[in-house]
């Protein structure tokens, strides 16, 4: 039985790539649908997107973030019936193969909760940096084909329809960052495997850099996903987001000045103060989940 692809495509501003991946996505030998949610674009990024007939556009009035936006996806495909859904950055382009390999991999085994293609830099040539870090950190080889990994960012996730009436949509404390790493850690809290399938591929057009104010934010995050994770006690959640609170300015003071890593410790600080603050918030989060 041949099955439904839905392609959930969060835009903001993302004229500079969207027909290349509007274009690519048509190629895909699995036929598809997307579903656009735009952030609220100032550029021509929805009327690209309504210029291409398998695209159901759904515009906000405001930036909801990646992970609220990508929610709203979620749950318009769920009604519609669509038995996967393709998670894809709009920075990004696929091979024609791409979505039916992933699709291929998770039919294999049904503990399979999250399915990632390899991606590449924009050369096509070399992988990118962050995902080949996170594919470093495999768990285990499961076949030749496929590795079990930890965690990989989600620029391009492949779910299966009762993994994410399992699991649940996307925690809306994280408006950018960490939404991906909570989602996971609910994923394992479930039983099911994040794997990257290594015969699938993207190419992600970014350029990696520093900035100062985008990895305090990301550390906050960090801390906030470590409070959250169900698959440890809240206590120990505690005591790992207060290890990174002085973790991480060690971490980052080989890029940073040390009056910024002085700044950015006092920062992570007064965000871990306020998360144990509002632990009432976060203990109804955390039971939310299971």
């Amino acid at each position: 039985m041949k099955k439904s692809v839905a392609v959930i495509l969060v835009t903001y501003n993302g004229s500079k790539w969207l027909q290349k991946c509007l274009h690519s996505i048509e190629k895909s030998v699995v036929p598809v649908t997307v579903i656009a949610i735009d952030n609220a674009s100032t550029d021509a990024s929805v009327k690209i997107l309504q210029s291409f007939n398998f695209v159901q556009v759904i515009p906000s009035e405001v930036n909801l973030g990646f992970g609220s936006a990508n929610t709203i996806g979620l749950k318009k495909a769920l009604t519609q019936g669509f038995d996967y859904f393709f998670l894809l950055n709009q920075d990004t382009w696929i091979m024609p193969n791409t979505i039916e390999n992933l699709v291929a991999a998770l039919e294999q085994n049904s503990k399979y909760g999250i399915a990632s293609p390899l991606h590449f830099s924009a050369d096509e040539t070399h992988l990118d940096t962050n995902f080949e870090m996170y594919w470093n950190r495999k768990i285990r080889s499961i076949s030749e084909n496929i590795d079990e990994v930890p965690f990989v960012n989600a620029a391009a996730w492949l779910l299966p329809k009762n993994v994410v009436e399992k699991v649940g949509f996307f925690e809306p404390m994280f408006h950018h960052y960490g939404e991906d790493r909570n989602y996971t850690d609910r994923v394992n809290y479930y039983g099911f495997k994040t794997i990257i399938v290594k015969n699938s591929v993207i190419v992600h057009d970014r350029i990696i850099t520093r900035n100062f104010e985008k990895d305090v934010k990301q550390s906050k995050f960090k801390l906030l996903a470590a409070v959250l994770n169900v698959n440890h006690n809240f206590i120990f959640g505690l005591l790992i987001a207060f290890k990174n609170v002085i973790g991480l300015p060690k971490y980052f003071k080989n890029y940073y000045s040390f009056s910024n890593v002085f700044l950015m410790f006092w920062q992570l600080l007064g965000y871990y103060i306020l998360l144990k603050i509002h632990f009432i918030t976060l203990l109804k989060a955390r039971k939310s989940y299971k």
